[in-house]
């Protein structure tokens, strides 16, 4: 539904657009995959990606976040932790991601304090 910046100062910040689309899957194995997308992206010169331009590639990379890796839940402290295998951003890999949750009906509130930020991600449950 959304991801915001929460700055120090109460101001929202929407780092891939107040539109963003998304996707957030957790399995019964303990897999989590994460996607982020900004929509309505310029479109590459060659549907090859290996052709892709250098100033297509750096305009793309930060239009989108994504990871996937294994995941526990610590009721407790409301927190789910995304222990990260791979993903778009190196620095990512090999780490424990904090996110404190609160569900409420087909709502799920991810927050986190990040190396930029306070955010929050607000999922809703897919249909179906």
């Amino acid at each position: 539904m959304s991801w915001e910046e929460i700055r120090a100062d109460g101001s929202i910040d929407y780092p891939l657009g107040a539109d963003a689309r998304g996707l957030l899957m957790y399995d019964d194995s303990g897999r989590v995959s994460v996607q982020l997308v900004r929509p309505h992206k310029a479109g590459f010169a060659s549907d090859d990606w290996c052709q892709a331009r250098p100033g297509e590639m750096a305009s793309a990379w930060p239009n989108y976040v994504g990871y996937f890796g294994t995941f526990r839940i610590d009721v407790e402290d409301n927190a789910v932790i995304h222990e990260i295998e791979g993903g778009w951003f190196p620095n990512l890999e090999g780490t424990d991601q904090l996110r404190r949750f609160q569900l409420r009906g087909d709502r799920l509130d991810l927050d986190a304090d990040t190396a930029w930020g306070h955010v929050r991600i607000v999922w809703k449950k897919a249909d179906g």
